[in-house]
């Protein structure tokens, strides 16, 4: 059997040039890395081979990277743990790696929730106190905080003394009715044309004439 050709990478320059030129751009993880280069063309024994120089000299370092990931998203986007967990997955971080990063959190998730939920209130000066809830509310789900947190942080950010049933009517009162088409009244059936009935039966002319057997009515003298 003819041993398959080597493919030529889409780049000229080597593996190692290639992937120290992919860290120069930002800090990546060794999947990510490895997802890249076996892209451009690179046999996934060479690339195993360089990633692993890489890996002793401190080049690549999931560990590192995913705290600095981490960091970013709890300190500056204020991301709950649910987000910054998918965010690590999808950044090829193992699943024990980010255990271990989020076990680290850095301060309390209600805090950080009630931060950026201050820090987007007075966007909504203005809008009805339901309304500015619900949007805040979603807002916090969103970056990954789950439901208790998130509607207590915007309640509390929103200086709202109302409890959340009494936020929510509003919106529920204030939603449209399903229309209903009413039923079609039922016809009657149209009676067979009977010819002869017509015939026999006598026709009330004009208010002058009378009623005649044939149905011609009668002229008035």
């Amino acid at each position: 059997m003819p041993r398959q050709a080597r493919r030529e990478p889409k780049n000229p320059r080597s593996c190692h040039e290639r992937a120290l030129g992919l860290l120069a751009v930002r800090p990546r993880s060794r999947r990510e890395l490895e997802s890249r280069l076996l892209r451009a063309g690179f046999e996934p024994e060479e690339v195993q081979d360089v990633l692993g120089r890489l890996e002793r000299v401190g080049l690549v370092d999931d560990e590192d990277f995913a705290r600095q990931v981490a960091e970013h998203a709890f300190g500056v986007r204020r991301e709950g743990r649910r987000a910054v967990a998918s965010r690590l997955a999808a950044r090829g971080i193992s699943g024990a790696t980010a255990a271990a990063i989020l076990a680290d959190e850095p301060g309390d998730e209600e805090d950080r929730a009630l931060d950026l939920a201050r820090s987007r209130a007075g966007r909504m000066s203005g809008v009805d106190d339901a309304k500015a809830f619900a949007r805040l509310s979603s807002l916090l789900q969103r970056r990954g905080y789950g439901p208790e947190v998130a509607r207590r942080a915007a309640r509390r950010a929103l200086e709202l003394e109302l409890d959340e049933q009494e936020l929510v009517r509003p919106l529920v009162r204030g939603t449209r009715r399903p229309y209903h088409r009413p039923p079609r009244e039922v016809q009657p059936e149209p009676q067979p044309f009977d010819k002869r009935r017509h015939v026999s039966e006598p026709i009330r002319s004009r208010p002058t004439g009378r009623p005649t057997e044939r149905g011609t009515p009668e002229r008035a003298p």
